[in-house]
């Protein structure tokens, strides 16, 4: 079990240090988060309300707070690396490396979720 805790927290971490950065990247150097968004076509007036999910989606994450919360951030956390991975392959920049990066952590983090914290979904009457 001591392995299986360690696993877990080492990819969170890493999943919610690449997200969290991404986040500060968006608030604190706009100019060049508004340039990857020209150019993967997205509009730019999405990356602040990003940022902020962002940041609510790793504290859900890391705080266990709420179940559906948790589940609802490592969800809008995939959509958000697929999305991610699909433009960058489109347009072509070569730039798509942290997406998958993201998506192996994200699957790492969430399968390993359910072996410490158990499967949400189960009844617990059961």
């Amino acid at each position: 079990m001591k392995s299986i805790k360690i696993i877990y927290w080492v990819t969170t971490g890493l999943l919610c240090f690449l997200f969290f950065a991404g986040a500060l990247m968006y608030l604190f150097n706009y100019p060049r988060a508004e340039g990857f968004f020209i150019n993967l076509g997205f509009p730019t007036w999405i990356i602040y309300p990003l940022a902020i999910l962002k940041i609510l989606g790793i504290i859900a994450i890391l705080t266990k707070k709420s179940k559906f919360l948790k589940e609802l951030a490592y969800s809008r956390f995939l959509f958000d690396a697929i999305l991610a991975l699909t433009a960058h392959i489109i347009v072509n920049d070569k730039e798509y490396i942290p997406a998958i990066i993201a998506l192996v952590l994200l699957s790492i983090s969430w399968v390993y979720d359910r072996k410490i914290y158990g499967n949400y979904t189960q009844n617990q009457t059961s």
